[in-house]
C-alpha cells in the first residue's frame, strides 16, 4: 500500500486526506501556510515539517491547491527534490498547461505525473462518491487506481496528460450552465407568482431534475446550512473553464452566463455560501 502525501489541506485536501487515512492508508500532510499538530490529529494523518520531508516519506504525492499560481509554485518546488519512483497526482482545478508544461521535467526526475481533478464537493470525497477524471499514461493511471478508487466510485482514465482537466471543464461546465438556466427559470417563476418550493420541487422531480439538484435541494430550501462548495470557488473554476475554452477556440456562452450569475452572488455577500444558495437568491431578487 502506497504511502501518501497530501499537499494542501483546504476543504478538498482535508477531505482527501481524511478519507484515505480512514480507509487504512498511511497519509501525511503539508501545507504552505503550516499544518498544526492538532489539525493533523483531527484528520488522522501524520504531519510533515517540510515539503522535502513529505516527499521523502511518500510514494504518491497528491496536490489539492487553490489556483494556478499555487500549483505552479508547488510543482516547481517538487522538481527541485529527489523524485525517483514517485507518482505526482494533481487534483486541483487549474489550466492543463500547468502539468503539461512540466511533464518532461518530472520524467527526467524519474517520476510519473497525472492530472486528476475532482468533480463534486468535499462531502462526496468523504463518502467515496466524487468523480475523478484522470489524464496521463496508462501505467501511471493504473498505479493510481487503488488510491483513486478509495476516493471515487466514478474514477475514469480519459486520455493523455491534461485531458483529465479538460474533462472536468466539460463535465462541470454543463453543471454551471444548468445552474445559470435554473436561476433564470426561478426568476420567471417569481415574476409569475409561483412559490419557490413549488417551482423548484416540480423541476427536481421531473425530467429536468438532476442528481445534483436533488442532492442540493435541502440547501436551496433552507433545510441544510452546510457549505459543500462555495460560490467563490465555483466562480474561480468558471474563469479557468473559460480560459480553457478560449485556448481551444470555443465560444462558451453558457460559461459567461454562469460567470455573471456567480458575480451577482459575490456582490451580494454570498461568496462563501454554498453554490446552491445562488438559486433561492436569484428567485428572491427577481
Amino acid at each position: 500500500m502506497d504511502r501518501i502525501g497530501v499537499i494542501g489541506l483546504g476543504r478538498m485536501g482535508s477531505a482527501i486526506a481524511a478519507r484515505l487515512a480512514g480507509q487504512g492508508h498511511a497519509v501525511a500532510g503539508w501545507t504552505r501556510s503550516g499544518l498544526t499538530a492538532d489539525r493533523a490529529r483531527e484528520l488522522g494523518i501524520a504531519r510533515a515539517e517540510t515539503l522535502a520531508d513529505l516527499v521523502a516519506g511518500s510514494d504518491t504525492v497528491i496536490l489539492s491547491l487553490f489556483d494556478d499560481a499555487a500549483v505552479a509554485a508547488v510543482l516547481d518546488a517538487l522538481l527541485d527534490l529527489p523524485l525517483d519512483g514517485k507518482l505526482i497526482v494533481e487534483t486541483s482545478t487549474v489550466s492543463p498547461l500547468q502539468v503539461q508544461s512540466r511533464a518532461a521535467g518530472f520524467a527526467e526526475k524519474g517520476a510519473m505525473i497525472l492530472d486528476a481533478p475532482i468533480s463534486g464537493g468535499p462531502e462526496l470525497v468523504a463518502a467515496g462518491q466524487c468523480g475523478i477524471f484522470v489524464g496521463g499514461t496508462a501505467e501511471a493511471a493504473e498505479r493510481f487506481a487503488a488510491i483513486g478508487g478509495v476516493l471515487s466510485d466514478k474514477l475514469a482514465h480519459v486520455g493523455p496528460l491534461g485531458t483529465g482537466l479538460v474533462m472536468k471543464v466539460v463535465n462541470n461546465g454543463v453543471l454551471q450552465g444548468y445552474f445559470a438556466t435554473l436561476a433564470e427559470m426561478m426568476r420567471i417563476a417569481k415574476r409569475a407568482g409561483l412559490p419557490f418550493e413549488t417551482a423548484l420541487g416540480i423541476v427536481a422531480k421531473g425530467p429536468a431534475g438532476t442528481p445534483m439538484l436533488t442532492a442540493r435541494l435541502p440547501k436551496m430550501l433552507g433545510q441544510d446550512e452546510g457549505v459543500g462548495f462555495p460560490i467563490s470557488g465555483v466562480s474561480k473554476d468558471n474563469a479557468i473553464f473559460q480560459r480553457v475554452a478560449e485556448e481551444l477556440g470555443v465560444d462558451a456562452a453558457s460559461l459567461r452566463s454562469a460567470a455573471a450569475l456567480w458575480q451577482t452572488g459575490i456582490e451580494d455577500g454570498l461568496a462563501e455560501a454554498d453554490v446552491a444558495m445562488q438559486i433561492p437568491h436569484a428567485y428572491d431578487k427577481a
